[in-house]
């Protein structure tokens, strides 16, 4: 078990490690052919930070682990919330743009709920995997319509993370190393956290889906916790929200919906229960929370990391 352990924290570095190389030389290469620094943010950036969730799913997929991959999901968007925002908020108060409140906030609701009503029927089928990733295309070409209308609004979810000075001279050639090797790092990563995951799983006798939902789900989540420490250190925890918004979403139409394409996830009744239903409450939660005075004040994130240990608490006695 102690090598399963070393496993699990070589590949959590790996997957916080190669994700900061992929965007950084993805992000550079684009900005070198003249794409737009917003639009980067909106698609290369936000992809980055959340990487490690698709690479861990597709890891566990192709090792016929789905309850590890359904776990990730579900545990990463309530540690999302629980932990990232609960943590970056004592750090500092988060403010909320009202346009997150407007749109993002209900769509990020409304993604947990369509997630948990296709999976009603205890599975998560390809043909509901197919209508996840078609509601995540449609939502990045209205982030970005959006955006280019109004370059002043605060929208994109991962921009904590999108280097904030001019990159005078890119080298094309160092920056296409850094994302191959950032994807390859990425990739044993994952194979290793999965790995390690199932092993500890199999012999301390609790199923994958906890596993999942907790331990897995945290580590994949490092990226974005750094991405809203660094904005909550610059005085800029507004980005903090958004970067947990954009991730969220993310998370259930993108990597869960690319996990039910590949192979169908069954959906315990305990996970619709309880998982399914602690997700959607954080979500829920979020929005009358942040409506007061247009932020999340301190206690009211200390209320969100209450609330994830007594999560945790709960998954492990269950």
């Amino acid at each position: 078990m102690l090598m399963d352990i070393i496993y699990i924290i070589i590949g959590l570095v790996g997957l916080v490690w190669g994700g900061n190389w992929l965007v950084t030389g993805a992000s550079r290469l684009a900005e070198s052919y003249g794409i737009p620094r917003l639009i980067v943010g909106l698609t290369i950036v936000a992809f980055g930070t959340s990487a490690p969730e698709l690479l861990v799913n597709l890891s566990s997929v192709l090792n016929g682990s789905t309850d590890l991959a359904l776990g990730n999901v579900l545990g990463s968007n309530i540690s999302n919330i629980g932990i990232i925002l609960g943590i970056t908020g004592l750090i500092t108060p988060i403010l909320v743009q009202s346009i997150l409140l407007r749109r993002e906030i209900p769509i990020m609701i409304a993604t947990a709920i369509l997630a948990y009503g296709l999976s009603l029927d205890g599975q998560l089928n390809r043909l509901d995997g197919i209508l996840l990733i078609v509601c995540f295309l449609a939502f990045n070409v209205l982030m970005i319509w959006v955006t280019l209308r109004d370059k002043r609004a605060v929208i994109a979810p991962d921009v904590a993370e999108f280097p904030a000075k001019e990159i005078v001279l890119i080298n094309r050639v160092l920056e296409l190393g850094r994302l191959v090797a950032g994807l390859i790092i990425l990739v044993i990563g994952a194979n290793l956290t999965v790995t390690g995951a199932i092993s500890i799983a199999t012999a301390i006798g609790i199923s994958q889906l906890v596993i999942g939902v907790t331990l897995v789900a945290v580590g994949t989540s490092l990226p974005e916790l750094m991405a809203s420490l660094i904005a909550a250190s610059r005085g800029e925890s507004d980005l903090a929200i958004g970067n947990v918004v954009g991730s969220n979403i993310m998370n259930i139409l993108l990597i869960l919906g690319s996990t039910s394409v590949i192979l169908p996830v069954n959906v315990p009744a305990s996970t619709l229960q309880f998982d399914f239903l602690v997700m959607i409450g954080f979500s829920l939660l979020l929005l009358p929370l942040a409506w007061t005075n247009g932020r999340l004040s301190r206690w009211e994130c200390g209320l969100f990391l209450v609330g994830y240990a007594g999560f945790v608490v709960v998954t492990l006695l269950r």
